[in-house]
């Protein structure tokens, strides 16, 4: 298994993904390609010191952009969204 810090990416901050947070105890990462539902719980737990409750996985193909003539490609994103369990809470925007 990789390192804890190696499968969560980085916290997602939009504002559903915080009003979730407020309404659900649910935080939004995106997490490494190739990790499962355990190992992300696990990270998950052993960096923030919290009990998960669930976790859900996304994988968000990427979306085709265009800038004038020009056309890419949006990043693929793996999202995981995590449910604490109650009397616990991550503040992703205290960390910062």
């Amino acid at each position: 298994m990789s390192n804890a810090r190696d499968i969560i990416i980085r916290p997602l901050v939009t504002e559903k993904t915080i009003r979730s947070q407020e309404a659900d105890n649910t935080v939004v990462f995106e997490v490494k390609k190739g990790t499962n539902k355990i190992q992300i719980k696990q990270a998950i737990e052993e960096i923030f010191n919290v009990k998960v409750e669930s976790v859900n996985v996304v994988n968000q193909k990427p979306k085709t952009k265009r800038m004038g003539r020009y056309v890419g490609k949006a990043n693929h994103l793996k999202k995981a969204y995590i449910t604490l369990k109650d009397g616990y809470k991550i503040d992703i925007l205290a960390d910062k």
